[in-house]
């Protein structure tokens, strides 16, 4: 039930229709008792700034959820950033403050690695190929840093963007192996889809999934569709698949208590 005093919050992201981000924090509101909702907001990168003011003056929104392509941008529209947020280069999460000042986090490495480690999948020591360099593939990286994987590998269409994102990462963790590196599985043991590839009916493979081998660990990032033509060619080749629900499933509590948390 909406009343008027019910608080509100968002997902902002464009596309949105792939978004399970509201069926996920509603439930944690109803779990938690919470008077409030959440819902999706379609907004374009030419009106991100606009709504960042917008969100300023609603005095009943308690914060956002920012997914593709906003999280890079949004770093810096918030008027506060954490300092993991502000070395990842990328916000997932922004809470409103009862003065209207926007401050953000980014909460989709943890989730990552947290979804992997309770399937079973404990990245530690594996040799990792992250492909894409955008805002959630930066927070994989550093997180996958962080659990100490044996190398990262870090694939990207723009090859500098790659590079810069692996020189970030190895400045804060010297002693990670990271490297800018072709989307190529091979000699990997888990790979990682962080880009937008498979949304979408007919996109492109983000790799040669024929060069996959059995026991590999293939993870997503894509809520929807769950089962991507990538996983699903990754399973026929008998690999560990990882969907990517279990990212946001694992990080919608840290998103939760960070949006409803007044400072």
């Amino acid at each position: 039930m909406i009343t008027g005093s019910t608080r509100l919050f968002g997902i902002v992201a464009d596309p949105i229709a792939q978004v399970r981000t509201p069926e996920v924090l509603n439930a944690y509101f109803d779990k938690q008792g919470l008077d409030a909702v959440l819902v999706p907001l379609h907004i374009g990168a030419a009106q991100l700034a606009v709504a960042f003011d917008v969100f300023r003056a609603l005095k009943n929104l308690g914060g956002f959820i920012v997914t593709v392509p906003h999280k890079t941008a949004a770093v810096d529209l918030c008027d506060e950033v954490s300092a993991a947020a502000r070395e990842i280069g990328a916000v997932n999460t922004v809470r409103r403050e009862p003065d209207g000042r926007l401050v953000g986090d980014m909460f989709d490495g943890r989730g990552f690695v947290a979804g992997l480690k309770a399937e079973g999948l404990d990245p530690a020591g594996r040799r990792a190929l992250l492909v894409g360099a955008g805002g959630a593939a930066a927070a994989i990286a550093f997180a996958l840093a962080e659990v100490g994987v044996g190398r990262l590998t870090i694939a990207n269409r723009t090859r500098a963007r790659a590079e810069e994102l692996a020189s970030r990462v190895s400045r804060f963790y010297p002693a990670i192996q990271v490297e800018a590196g072709d989307a190529d599985p091979t000699s990997h043991d888990l790979i990682v889809n962080s880009t937008s590839l498979g949304m979408k009916t007919g996109d492109a493979m983000p790799f040669d999934t024929e060069l996959l081998q059995p026991e590999q660990i293939v993870a997503e990032i894509i809520m929807k569709p769950e089962m991507t033509a990538m996983l699903r060619q990754a399973t026929l080749r008998g690999c560990v698949v990882q969907a990517g629900r279990h990212m946001l499933d694992h990080q919608a509590r840290l998103m939760g208590e960070f949006m409803t948390r007044v400072s």
